[in-house]
């Protein structure tokens, strides 16, 4: 795994908005929502270099790189990283190995010398002066928040929790209406079963988010209900236990759940699939568009040449 160092704020600027319409002409866009692809980049170098900071007394203008939290610097990045990536990519699938990216982390395999990937890495560190990358090579890693094992070859997965991260959620003391308690509780479970690959790991996983919410206050009925009620649709009614309690139940369970996207996935999901059509939609007009040119018939004017005292 790897990740580039401070991409946010170390983009190249007019490089960036290049590779932004680059990236745009690539994929078949003309216009975005009805905006010419000159008026977008203009708007994108407004919103990416009008930013100014007060420092030491001091009004400062940002000359490289995007405004940190911005959604626009967010998606920049990512167009960026496509252009830089694409040697990284084509090597990958030359060798049949899997890479994969997410924003500025990057996870890949690799089955050779680890001198190779080490030098491979290396020189993809001098690809742009402004992209620095810092690795990590070894058999277990983590990315994001999944910790990925090579046993013998075979990939296995689990829950990742950096080690000075505290087990902290939102207290049940809180004021919060209980369905609140009761998501935050279903989504620590359905991120369990979707990361771990091991009947195993799921039951580590299980023990420590119940230990999790019990040091946060929550009542170990109400954990224990909730529980019950998450993997209803696997587990026995009169099963004396309010969890999945043999492999066959956890690998239905992950299969069934695994092939649902999660409502941010559907959520990109439109609103790619309306740009798209979008798109399609404006391409068609401009194929059917002829042009024309339309000569406005002028009124005679019957003062024009007559001199009018007043």
């Amino acid at each position: 795994t790897f990740d580039i160092r401070n991409l946010y704020t170390m983009l190249p600027q007019e490089e960036a908005l290049n590779i932004l319409i680059e990236f745009l002409n690539i994929h078949g866009y003309t216009k975005v929502k009805g905006i010419p692809l000159e008026t977008i980049r203009l708007l994108a170098s407004i919103v990416l270099k009008e930013n100014v900071f007060v420092y030491g007394k001091k009004i400062d203008q940002q000359v490289l790189g995007g405004a940190m939290g911005s959604s626009f610097t967010l998606t920049l990045a990512n167009i960026f990283m496509w252009k830089w990536q694409k040697e990284l990519v084509r090597r990958q699938d030359m060798t049949g190995e899997y890479y994969g990216r997410y924003i500025d982390d990057v996870f890949m395999t690799w089955n050779k010398l680890e001198n190779a990937l080490k030098q491979i890495l290396e020189n993809a560190n001098t690809w742009h002066p402004n992209i620095k990358l810092e690795y990590k090579i070894s058999k277990s890693l983590p990315f994001l928040d999944i910790l990925l094992t090579n046993i013998n070859g075979t990939l296995s997965t689990s829950v990742y929790h950096k080690p000075a991260a505290e087990p902290y959620v939102v207290p049940f003391i809180f004021d919060h209406p209980r369905h609140v308690f009761e998501n935050i509780v279903q989504t620590s479970l359905r991120r369990a079963i979707k990361y771990s690959s091991t009947f195993q790991s799921f039951n580590d996983e299980r023990r420590y988010i119940k230990s999790t919410f019990l040091y946060n206050g929550y009542p170990s009925s109400f954990i224990d209900k909730i529980f019950r009620k998450f993997f209803s649709g696997y587990i026995s009614s009169r099963s004396f236990l309010p969890f999945l309690d043999n492999e066959a139940q956890f690998l239905q369970m992950r299969i069934a759940l695994s092939g649902q996207p999660s409502r941010q996935q559907s959520q990109v999901e439109m609103r790619i699939a309306t740009l798209t059509t979008d798109n399609e939609h404006l391409i068609e007009e401009l194929d059917k568009k002829h042009e024309f040119t339309i000569q406005e018939k002028k009124k005679p004017n019957e003062f024009q040449n007559k001199l009018i005292n007043h």
